[in-house]
């Protein structure tokens, strides 16, 4: 049985996650995971059309973000960490959730999908698709040009100040399609908030991954992207299909920007409801 009362934090081991929850206190759930570099937030005109329709959303910040979750390593930021801290979340909601990720959020999405199946009772993932189409796709295709930046953002100390700086940051982030005002709240909400070293860490972690951890989805699965994001290319969502062994949903939102979720939040919520049968 979904807990009634409203869930604003949780723990697991040392640290403590913050969660808007928004919605009928009795509607299904459904779990909002953000991507680098946006919290819980990047979520609400989402999470405000998902509840108008019945369904309870929890939107949450996820490790590096949350305040009282930054750990310093990059072990502490790989991917099973990350996964086991949303499978945390879903215990205390106390049943099966839909799930709906974005940029690095999918990526988590589809690992918690892989591992713990009997969590999720369907998915949703924006923009990224599965990390195994996403690796084969790296040399098979452009992406591995398009993702020249993950290797920038392994070297020390480098990313992090040129991140912080409000040129640079305007620079790079409205080159990949974000708004003026978008950029303005990464800097009041990342930079200023000193989520930036979290959130890079994300990326440190990527050659600690393990190819176990790539395990196909066999849950309700539909996948979302846009055909003008400029980090994921068109191959890695088109073979993205072939990770998923339960019903499979592929949609292109054309002429968009990889930023779904602020930027195309009726699409994204039209998409999330449905597949959740609301």
């Amino acid at each position: 049985m979904c807990r009634m009362t409203r869930i604003t934090q949780y723990s697991r081991g040392p640290y403590t996650f913050d969660v808007v929850d928004s919605g009928p206190e009795d509607g299904a759930p459904v779990v909002l995971l953000h991507g680098f570099p946006e919290r819980a937030a990047s979520w609400s005109a989402v999470s405000d059309l998902l509840n108008a329709r019945g369904l309870r959303t929890y939107a949450v910040d996820q490790r590096g973000y949350a305040r009282g979750a930054r750990p310093r390593s990059r072990f502490a930021y790989r991917a099973t960490e990350l996964a086991d801290d949303v499978v945390a979340l879903i215990d205390l909601i106390g049943r099966p959730v839909h799930l709906v990720g974005h940029d690095w959020g999918a990526a988590v999405a589809w690992g918690l999908a892989g591992q713990h199946p009997e969590k999720v009772a369907t998915l949703t993932a924006v923009s990224v698709p599965h990390p195994g189409a996403f690796v084969r796709s790296m040399v098979t295709s452009t992406q591995g040009l398009k993702s020249y930046y993950m290797l920038l953002f392994q070297l020390p100390g480098l990313p992090h100040y040129l991140l912080r700086q409000p040129g640079f940051a305007h620079r790079f982030l409205r080159s990949a399609g974000m708004t003026r005002a978008e950029v303005d709240t990464y800097l009041r909400q990342i930079v200023a908030d000193g989520a930036l070293k979290g959130g890079l860490g994300w990326y440190r972690s990527l050659p600690l991954t393990r190819p176990g951890d790539l395990r196909k989805v066999s849950v309700p699965t539909t996948y979302v992207w846009s055909d003008g994001d400029v980090a994921l290319g068109r191959k890695g969502a088109e073979t993205c299909g072939d990770w998923v062994t339960g019903p499979y949903r592929f949609e292109v939102v054309e002429g968009a920007t990889h930023w779904l979720p602020t930027q195309e939040p009726e699409r994204i919520a039209d998409l999330v409801a449905d597949r959740a049968g609301a």
